[in-house]
């Protein structure tokens, strides 16, 4: 039997063991071909209680394992990754209509996560504090408790993996909402992986469902933490509940990301990393590049290399053929990409490739003179879109890239790197990279934007997830009582 066989898991949630859920199941569904690939069982607001309170009980003999035996865990866990492979790549490329290249990334970095994880539980816990009374006076970190983590369909293994393994290496239990879409990715793997590493039950809750159920994963008493990706709009409800409920809410969100390229670029390997970072799993990556800003000088040259480039790129099953571009996840998104270029080019948008579809496949596309005011250059488009316009002075890059709500990623491509960082340096934005473009990502960095892209570096790094998935307590002890005049 494969690991994902799904005699288990068939229709049902997972906390700790495998059950029926009293909201029923629901199909997964292949984007580039339509067929049903499984059925998960979809949470009810019940399982969201019920799946919370366990989690809270179990974290607390969870919290007390030795460190060593937790960081076991979680080498196991990455071990597991590993050992499944070929199996967890094709059910990628099937599952989210990603490149075989896109889903061996994908479980690359989910290992690295688990490993990079494991090095957490022997961290430092704290530190010594001055005092003035003659006493021990320390800082120390515990784990926050039960962590809600509530991930998408877009790199689902690992924008899970990179919330639940640190929180798991700290002493939390995790309640995690994959989304519906990609729920045997984003979910099911999720808890096989940590059952075979043998993670204890009821430490790990997959109850995949809609936004309903994020709601209540956000309400729930038990629920001290909630750690979100997604879109700008749905992270400011999250963001909002949360502190309503006075939780902490760590928001990855959206990002509308520009690439500045300078007149001393390298025109060829600028076009190369230009394409990558807008069409890169169609685009459907809060990382990529969303507005292309190219000086005055190689901006014809570049907008025919950059349409050339998308119009020899194959799009395609990734599972059956050998394509650079799969199926946007659904005919809800696809729609809503096409709308976007169709109304640039009424807003004054040239077409210089791509804006046709067949099915939920999407030929990459590149708009040109697509400045402020034209809609897909001033929104996210989550699609294999290109917006390109000019500028003529460093100050004109410097404006328009920063232009935006959002504060995800800058690339700047230049043959003068000094000149790139002091660029980067004006331009607000969690992740900048000289000459290279927007989307990269590595399990052990520090990951967020800023603005409406997020709350900031909440992702990677040790000191990012300590401060994530943990609480500071202020402790002291003395010799003797303390004597007081009452």
């Amino acid at each position: 039997m494969g690991f994902l066989d799904d005699e288990q898991w068939r229709g049902r949630i997972f906390g700790g063991t495998w059950k029926r859920s009293a909201s029923g199941d629901a199909a997964v569904i292949a984007p580039a071909t339509g067929e049903e690939l499984g059925r998960v069982g979809m949470a009810g607001l019940e399982d969201v209680t019920t799946s919370a309170a366990q989690a809270a009980v179990a974290q607390r003999e969870w919290a007390v394992t030795p460190f060593p035996e937790r960081a076991a865990v979680l080498r196991r866990a990455g071990e597991t990754l590993q050992r499944h492979t070929d199996e967890l790549r094709d059910w990628l490329v099937r599952e989210t209509g990603g490149v075989p290249g896109k889903a061996y990334f994908e479980l690359h970095v989910a290992a690295q996560e688990c490993y990079e994880a494991a090095a957490l539980p022997s961290r430092p816990q704290g530190e010594l504090l001055p005092s003035w009374p003659p006493r021990l006076s320390m800082a120390r970190r515990v784990p926050a408790g039960v962590v809600g983590v509530i991930a998408p369909f877009n790199a689902p293994l690992v924008l899970a993996m990179r919330s639940v393994a640190p929180a798991l290496a700290l002493g939390n239990a995790v309640v995690l909402k994959p989304d519906p879409r990609t729920a045997v990715c984003g979910g099911v793997v999720l808890a096989k992986v940590f059952e075979e590493a043998g993670l204890p039950p009821g430490v790990l809750h997959v109850l995949p469902g809609g936004a309903d159920i994020g709601s209540a994963l956000v309400e729930d008493p038990h629920v001290r933490v909630i750690s979100f990706t997604g879109s700008a709009a749905a992270g400011r409800a999250v963001g909002e509940l949360a502190g309503r409920h006075l939780k902490r809410a760590h928001l990855e969100l959206g990002g509308n990301s520009a690439l500045i390229v300078l007149e001393d670029a390298d025109l060829e390997l600028a076009v190369g990393a230009a394409a990558w970072g807008s069409f890169f799993y169609q685009g459907q990556v809060c990382m990529a590049i969303g507005r292309h800003l190219v000086h005055d000088s190689i901006y014809q040259e570049y907008v025919e290399r950059l349409a050339a480039k998308a119009d020899a790129l194959a799009v395609g099953d990734p599972a059956t053929e050998q394509v650079a571009l799969g199926p946007i996840i659904d005919v809800k998104q696809r729609d809503r990409v096409h709308d976007l270029v169709t109304s640039s080019v009424a807003a004054g948008a040239r077409l210089a490739a791509g804006g046709t579809y067949r099915d939920l496949f999407y030929r990459p596309t590149v708009l040109a003179d697509a400045g402020p005011s034209v809609p897909a250059y001033e929104q996210e488009v989550f699609g294999p879109v290109a917006p390109v316009t000019r500028f003529a002075t460093l100050d004109d890059a410097v404006k328009l890239a920063s232009d935006s709500e959002y504060g995800m990623s800058v690339g700047i491509l230049t043959s003068d790197m000094p000149r790139g960082l002091e660029l980067a340096e004006r331009i607000p934005t969690g992740l900048a990279h000289v000459n290279d473009q927007t989307l990269n990502d590595e399990a052990h960095v520090p990951f967020g934007g800023v603005l409406a892209s997020g709350t900031g570096s909440r992702f990677g790094g040790g000191a990012a997830n300590i401060e994530a998935f943990t609480e500071t307590r202020w402790i002291t002890a003395r010799a003797t009582i303390a004597p007081y005049p009452f």
